[in-house]
């Protein structure tokens, strides 16, 4: 048994065991005989329950160890590419049975996870109810913007709305993505709900 196995078996599988790998001068291959020629690992400490250390292998040489914390200050995102979509044009002969299917499916099979909880959890509550004004007005709200997380910042008003955008319904998605009765959301809701 080696020895971690054995300090395990020996304090209880309660306990985790946290280490620090540090890679010197690592092969690109290495056989698993000269391996401990390569990594020391340090034991840091026994922990009960759960580890509050970060773990993270510590590297030395050329590799940079700086932490990724999110965007850099000074990022212009002149980095990004916009892929430009086709232009969104309205459906205007449409049945508003259809617009309101076609609606509640764009509402739930969206890029992000975010936008198609929020969004589909919005279209259970309001869609059915909406007015033909309104329909139009979410039609273009989720279907105009090249960006999914334009749509999020302005739901959860991280972000300023465009004008364009401005209107009733997105005064709604914004009361409605403020979620004062606290309702858990964390998945679109089912489909029975059409049943009824």
């Amino acid at each position: 048994m080696d020895v971690m196995g054995k300090l395990l078996e020996e304090q209880g599988e309660h306990w985790i065991l946290v280490m620090i790998v540090q890679w010197e001068s690592f092969p690109q291959n290495p056989s698993p005989s000269n391996l401990n020629q390569h990594v020391r690992i340090k034991t840091i400490s026994m922990a009960h329950g759960m580890c509050q250390a970060v773990w993270r292998p510590t590297f030395t040489g050329t590799v940079s160890s700086r932490g990724y914390k999110g965007e850099a200050p000074d990022d212009n995102k002149a980095d990004l590419i916009e892929i430009p979509l086709p232009p969104w044009v309205e459906k205007r002969d449409e049945p508003i049975d259809i617009k309101r299917r076609r609606l509640l499916y764009e509402s739930r099979k969206r890029g992000m996870l975010e936008n198609c909880i929020l969004l589909s959890l919005f279209a259970k509550r309001y869609l059915n109810t909406m007015t033909v004004s309104q329909l139009q007005q979410y039609d273009r709200l989720i279907n105009e913007p090249s960006n999914d997380w334009d749509i999020y910042y302005w739901a959860t008003e991280a972000q300023p709305t465009p004008e364009v955008y401005q209107g009733e319904v997105m005064e709604m998605l914004k009361e409605f993505t403020k979620n004062k009765n606290h309702e858990q959301r964390l998945d679109a809701p089912s489909l029975e709900y059409l049943e009824k």
